[in-house]
């Protein structure tokens, strides 16, 4: 399937690891032209850069100029802009213990650099009259969790301003989509101080415990791979997805089991 993207240009954040990691192959395998940003790169991004259609951009997008630099970092004009940047802190003492200064950065890389990319990204995309913005939310937008509480409401805000911006950009040809996963097999779920690893010592499970409770009422009873994430961010940003917008798309497994 054809999904209209050779020769776009696309910028991933968060792109050095996980998710964004897997984005990145998925656009390059599409014949796009990437813009990858990461505090830092990792050898698998700096394994795509050498190919010739990734450039790896070192930015810290928990700053308030980060997204904008990011942004101002390539003299293409950006067809696609894929918000994916974010990090869950498992809160494993309750939501007493959770500072303003948790919280605050907690909604700044959760739910203000999405916002400041799409600011920083938006007068061009207006300008050439289309664009597609793709933000990695979660399932926790609508299945608040108090072990993720923070996080749970940053994404909350994250689906709710894609809808609101999906509204006023839509006459001007650009388009706003939010991807939903619940847990992910990545090092934010997986690895050492992950939150099967946090939630593991505070609570004497072992982190198999932990793991099989995360997915034990999914109907697939299994995570989904960042690949399967990656997929569908793909398919919402190119042109088969072309009157698809203000939508959320939940990667679950059926974990979610609302209507």
């Amino acid at each position: 399937m054809d999904l209209g993207l050779t020769d776009r240009t696309a910028v991933v954040t968060g792109a050095s690891k996980g998710i964004g990691l897997a984005v990145v192959r998925a656009f390059v395998a599409e014949g796009a032209h990437v813009i990858a940003g990461a505090r830092s790169s990792s050898p698998e991004l700096d394994d795509l850069a050498a190919g010739g259609s990734v450039e790896v951009v070192a930015v810290d997008l928990s700053e308030p100029e980060g997204p904008a630099r990011l942004i101002a970092s390539t003299d293409r004009q950006v067809d696609i802009l894929v918000n994916n940047v974010g990090l869950a802190t498992a809160r494993t003492d309750g939501f007493l213990s959770v500072s303003d200064e948790q919280w605050v950065a907690s909604l700044n890389l959760n739910l203000l650099a999405a916002v400041r990319a799409c600011r920083a990204v938006l007068p061009g995309m207006i300008a050439a009259g289309s664009g597609s913005i793709v933000n990695v939310a979660s399932v926790n937008a609508y299945l608040p969790d108090p072990a993720v509480i923070d996080y749970s409401a940053a994404k909350a805000g994250l689906a709710n301003f894609a809808k609101s911006l999906s509204k006023e950009v839509g006459p001007a040809g650009i388009r706003v989509n939010s991807v939903n996963p619940g847990p992910v097999k990545t090092a934010l779920w997986l690895g050492d101080g992950g939150i099967a690893s946090t939630v593991s010592g505070a609570t004497g499970l072992s982190r198999e415990q932990v793991q099989n409770g995360a997915v034990a009422d999914a109907a697939t009873r299994r995570f989904t791979t960042p690949e399967e994430v990656a997929d569908l961010v793909v398919f919402l940003a190119g042109d088969r997805a072309a009157n698809i917008t203000g939508a959320g798309f939940a990667i679950d497994g059926g974990l979610v089991q609302s209507l």
